[in-house]
């Protein structure tokens, strides 16, 4: 795991240009503690910072070979871990391969050399990866078919910066932040923003399951890999011995390290069953970790999404598997006082609580392993959120995940709507959305709707669930890997009809009944319960306090941007939505949207 960095220019010599590429490798040590690269040629400059976790001494990068006649040099930075490598290296080995390392690095490199860009294709894992070709004087970005780890970059008029984070784009003085005022909406909420889009111009991530080329020609990304809709022919009985087998498999693969591994346990199930499949596997007892917060015992109020506190569960199920189980307990105070580091690792406005308290639990975690896997996306393979199976929420024609909660594009000001035109920018996003959703011929009805529905979630909640777990954790070197986004399991999963995703009447049928001997009764029957939020009263009064002053605050980048009456409204308002836990979670993007443009002097037009 590591962060990376890159520049390439065929108009400059990047030779005499070390510093500024120093200053960008700088930025991502967070992400990697443990060591830093740099390989410079005459028009591309790369650096790394290593986070290592697999072959600890000899896997170091930028990783380089030679090809061609002239051998010239192909060289490859890589964040993330490829699952597959033992397989590839020995497939490459067969072919003639030589290795000096026990790396994946070094894998996906001798990979290219052999198969160029069409390698992408045969890696199982989560990367976002760059390679060099000097043969070619071609760049390649590549990232993972979900868009696990991040990689992000800003065309350039002969050439491109690319970053993990953008505060690696931020240290070159070629880019400087700023965000168009059509924009707005998507800063507000982005889980609105389309594949690849950001709110700051120019500024890009790689497509999940995409690859971007850039030469002397240009810049072309074009995808490897896209979700295919094909008949489900299996019984209920196969289908659920396929999952078990498919899940003991990917499990298995996430736990190869050089490094202590670990599990987050929720006492959901999700958690649970990773957890057991891993501490089955582990070959001796396996940390697992839970976060709470003190003051729960009075403050917590249950909510559609959060219906119940986890500790409980927690504890049942690891001492039901055998785990040495932690439970983190922050303290409310440290939490909302603690939004700066969290702030400095997004670059982007953060979720406010819930990547302060993420941040704080990775932090604790990251004192025990180095390798923690998580149930991100078993949601949106399975169907666990209660709007999949509210009616009115399924067949509206808007993103079912928005729910009832306001729409917080709303407390913009009436000029600046009307500018902007946020309705419309969620439409236009909605049908541009729902026009890449893989049909399969012949089917209509709910299995249709929930078709496109799952697909929504995959490209809007899921992919910023991942951005947040990957950003936290990196931010204390921590490696959180995420079993149910592999992508055999999606593909299978993926096109099980949603009467069989149903089968018992209850949300995740088929992950409950993969797992029956696996975890407690109560686990497996539990409702669904999100990751925990902070129910401190003084916390959410501060918020609202905040929220309403924000507008009259002539030192804001909002100011005169806002619609007083709009945010007082909601902020006096219900706090009975499916999706939030109360109004003034509703409202903390406004905050965290000013004290971004604030902090990073990002130019607003």
């Amino acid at each position: 795991m590591c962060g990376v960095v890159g520049w390439l220019d065929f108009s400059r010599d990047l030779t005499r240009e070390r510093d500024v590429l120093a200053s960008m490798v700088e930025t991502m040590r967070d992400r990697g503690p443990d060591g830093a690269g740099e390989w410079i040629g005459p028009h591309i400059a790369l650096g790394q910072r290593r986070l290592a976790v697999i072959d600890i001494d000899g896997g170091g990068q930028p990783m380089a070979a030679t090809a061609g006649p002239r051998r010239q040099p192909v060289v490859l930075i890589h964040s993330g871990e490829v699952y597959n490598f033992g397989e590839l290296r020995a497939e490459l080995a067969g072919l003639g391969h030589e290795f000096t390392t026990r790396s994946d690095t070094e894998v996906v490199l001798r990979g290219y050399l052999q198969w160029g860009a069409a390698v992408a294709e045969r890696l199982d894992g989560m990367f976002g990866l760059a390679i060099w070709d000097s043969t070619r004087e071609e760049l390649l970005l590549v990232r993972d078919r979900l868009g696990v780890k991040p990689l992000y970059y800003v065309p350039l008029p002969d050439g491109v910066l690319f970053a993990s984070e953008p505060k690696g784009l931020f240290a070159n003085p070629l880019f400087r932040p700023e965000v168009d005022e059509q924009m707005l909406p998507i800063l507000l909420n982005p889980k609105l923003a389309l594949p690849g889009e950001t709110p700051l111009r120019g500024l890009h991530e790689v497509k999940p399951g995409h690859v971007v080329r850039i030469g002397r020609g240009g810049c072309r990304e074009y995808p490897y890999w896209q979700l295919v809709s094909r008949e489900h022919t299996d019984d209920l009985s196969t289908t659920v011995s396929s999952i078990r087998e498919l899940l003991e498999d990917v499990v298995l693969r996430h736990l190869v390290a050089d490094v202590p591994v670990g599990s987050l346990l929720s006492g959901g199930l999700d958690s649970s069953v990773l957890t057991a499949l891993a501490a089955r596997a582990h070959g001796g007892p396996l940390n697992s970790f839970a976060v709470q917060f003190a003051g729960d015992g009075t403050d917590f109020r249950p909510t559609a999404l959060r219906p119940e506190q986890d500790a409980p569960y927690a504890r049942l199920a690891a001492e039901h598997l055998g785990t040495d189980h932690h439970d983190v307990v922050l303290d409310p105070a440290a939490v909302a006082g603690g939004m700066d580091a969290p702030l400095r690792a997004r670059d982007l406005p953060t979720l406010g609580q819930f990547d302060s308290s993420a941040y704080l639990l990775f932090k604790a975690v990251r004192e025990q392993v180095t390798v923690a896997l998580s149930g991100e996306a078993a949601d949106e393979l399975f169907g666990g959120y209660p709007w999949f199976h509210n009616p009115e929420m399924i067949w509206r024609q808007t993103f079912p995940w928005l729910g009832d909660a306001p729409r917080l594009a709303d407390c913009l000001a009436p000029d600046v709507r009307a500018r902007t035109k946020p309705h419309e920018a969620e439409r236009d996003r909605y049908a541009t959305l729902r026009a890449k959703v893989p049909r399969l011929s012949g089917e209509d009805g709910l299995d249709a709707r929930m078709r496109e529905v799952l697909f929504f979630s995959l490209h809007g909640p899921l992919a910023y669930l991942l951005d947040a777990a990957d950003r936290m954790s990196m931010a204390v070197g921590l490696e959180v890997r995420v079993p149910f986004c592999d992508h055999r399991l999606l593909e299978y999963v993926w096109n099980v009809p949603w009467s069989m995703k149903v089968v018992d009447g209850r949300e995740k049928s088929l992950l409950r009944m993969a797992a029956g001997d696996l975890v407690p009764a109560k686990v497996r029957t539990r409702p669904k319960s999100g990751y925990p939020a902070m129910h401190d009263p003084a916390h959410d009064a501060e918020v609202r306090r905040a929220v309403q002053a924000l507008p009259n605050d002539t030192s804001s980048p909002l100011y005169g941007l806002l619609d007083g009456d709009r945010v007082r409204e909601i902020a006096t308002g219900t706090d009975n939505t499916v999706t939030h836990v109360s109004g003034a979670h509703v409202l903390v993007p406004l905050l965290e949207v000013d004290r971004w443009l604030r902090a990073y002097r990002v130019s607003l037009r």
